[in-house]
């Protein structure tokens, strides 16, 4: 890998690394990658189509859901192309334009479904708390309205990393360190100060911790309401209503906070460990929402078999 000739980042260009020793084997890992992309796609399109077309699916639990679908779906789009063109075709180098585009985007939907999951929540808890008045509380303008402040809100907090790698100079190493771009990956070439880019994606990073915070507050409240039902029964079937975002949550908050903490705190650990987990925190999400919602949500399922086996339905 050479280093950089040039410190004009409109012709800078860096290289990604893929997997560091399976070079020789990017080609079969390809195989793997692009059928959880395929899947992914699959998936989330389904859920999609089916809260669309079908008018029962028409409430704010489902808009919830179709909001975390397509947040899937950009996260997927932004980062996968990049990575099978690295492991199918053996393209390492990326213009910085689209690095800096990129660690953007991944960033922005990283964030978003932060937010939609935080959301996803409060919603949880309303439906729980005061089943009567759910539909007259989160109403479709509501939730509309939420996530497009919530959109713009993250728009404005992720738009300035692109713009602050940009300002660095790099020019000694243009190597990056897994098969994407992320603003810290990239801001480590830098041969400039980059205090400004750490202090200010650190700041980026507490959202998502917030959102976190405000997810086990939501769950705090949700399970001392449960605790004021009468019959076991029935709280464990309020509960059971709670399973499928639970999933989710974990589903994204597990992966990312062990590559942060891998990242921070362990780093003698070979640097495969590291690109395998930055790679599994966008891999698993966009595979296994959409297959934790239609195991666990009875009308998405019921609407899937329907069109799958119409004569049975």
């Amino acid at each position: 890998m050479s280093p950089l000739n040039h410190t004009n980042t409109e012709v800078l260009r860096f290289l990604l690394i893929g997997i560091p020793g399976l070079e020789k084997d990017h080609i079969w890992i390809s195989i793997p990658f692009s059928s959880v992309y395929l899947l992914s796609l699959l998936g989330d399109l389904a859920i999609l189509f089916f809260i669309k077309t079908e008018p029962s699916l028409h409430e704010p639990m489902y808009y919830f859901l179709s909001m975390l679908s397509i947040s899937d779906l950009r996260l997927s789009i932004s980062f996968l192309p990049t990575t099978l063109g690295l492991f199918l075709f053996g393209v390492h180098e990326i213009h910085a334009a689209s690095c800096f585009a990129q660690e953007f985007f991944i960033h922005l939907f990283t964030v978003t479904e932060a937010s939609v999951l935080s959301v996803m929540a409060f919603g949880q808890y309303v439906a729980i708390h005061n089943p009567l008045r759910y539909s007259t509380i989160l109403t479709s303008s509501r939730v509309i309205k939420t996530m497009v402040l919530l959109t713009s809100r993250n728009i404005i907090l992720i738009l300035p990393l692109p713009f602050l790698l940009q300002r660095l100079t790099y020019c000694h190493q243009n190597l990056l360190s897994h098969s994407y771009c992320l603003h810290q990956d990239v801001m480590k070439l830098a041969c400039s100060d980059n205090r400004v880019n750490f202090v200010y994606g650190l700041f980026a990073a507490l959202s998502t911790i917030l959102d976190l915070l405000f997810i086990t507050f939501s769950y705090i409240m949700i399970l001392k309401t449960v605790l004021g039902i009468a019959t076991p029964k029935e709280q464990l079937k309020a509960l059971n209503t709670c399973i499928s975002h639970i999933c989710a949550v974990l589903i994204f908050y597990v992966p990312m906070l062990s590559a942060a903490m891998l990242h921070h705190f362990a780093r003698g650990v070979s640097p495969m460990i590291h690109i395998l987990m930055a790679d599994v925190f966008l891999l698993v999400p966009p595979l296994m929402n959409p297959i934790v919602y239609c195991v666990k949500t009875h009308q998405i399922q019921e609407k899937i078999m329907g069109k799958l086996c119409p004569k049975r339905s």
